[in-house]
């Protein structure tokens, strides 16, 4: 369970939201379901941007690796996909979804097999870009156990750009590819783009 902050920091959320409601001409009066939605929008902000408290880094565990004998470079290739994740643009704080895929070749150090959802619920969890979480992976993977390649692709709807402006549905696709990894001989790592997979909105 996510960190909550103090209760003090989810009152003065409730109040800004109160303020808001108000300021769009709302009232608890015609519409008795707003009562309690400033306290509910303050827990949901608690979660959803539970990764800006600094006490909520992963902690990752990180094991020795080592080749089998025999074995050439490239053969301990790990890769997680089709992660899926959730955050809120920072321009707007409405939501943008979808899916991450994080890979990396070993040096001597490697992370647990939840190391990259853990990496990736840390870094969505709090207003952001789509670019910076994806860098934000691949930096944290490299200071952690200093690959010798890393990459790291996420694709996501943007409700930003579905709800508001241009009002059209599109996928976002953001890569870092570092390392070995950028070597043409790698190139099929990551998805090939628009592969195909659909991102509904219950992801």
């Amino acid at each position: 369970m996510p960190a909550r902050p103090p209760d003090g920091d989810r009152q003065a959320v409730a109040r800004a939201v109160a303020d808001l409601i108000h300021a769009l001409g709302l009232s608890e009066r015609d519409e008795p379901e707003l009562r309690d939605t400033p306290a509910r929008v303050a827990d949901l902000y608690a979660e959803a941007f539970s990764g800006l408290d600094p006490a909520a880094i992963p902690e990752l565990a990180t094991f020795a690796h080592t080749r089998a004998p025999g074995a050439a470079p490239g053969d301990d290739l790990v890769v997680v996909r089709d992660l899926p994740f959730h955050s809120l643009c920072v321009h707007h704080l409405v939501p943008f979804f979808g899916r991450a895929h994080i890979a990396y070749l070993p040096d001597r150090r490697i992370i647990g097999i939840s190391g990259a959802a853990r990496l990736l619920d840390h870094y969505a969890r709090r207003p952001q870009l789509q670019e910076r979480i994806t860098r934000q992976i691949a930096d944290h993977l490299e200071q952690l156990v200093a690959p010798r390649g890393v990459a790291v692709m996420l694709e996501a709807r943007h409700l930003c750009m579905e709800m508001r402006g241009i009002r059209k549905p599109g996928r976002v696709e953001t890569r870092v590819v570092r390392g070995a990894l950028a070597e043409p001989r790698w190139a099929n790592v990551l998805p090939a783009a628009h592969a195909g997979r659909e991102m509904g909105g219950d992801e």
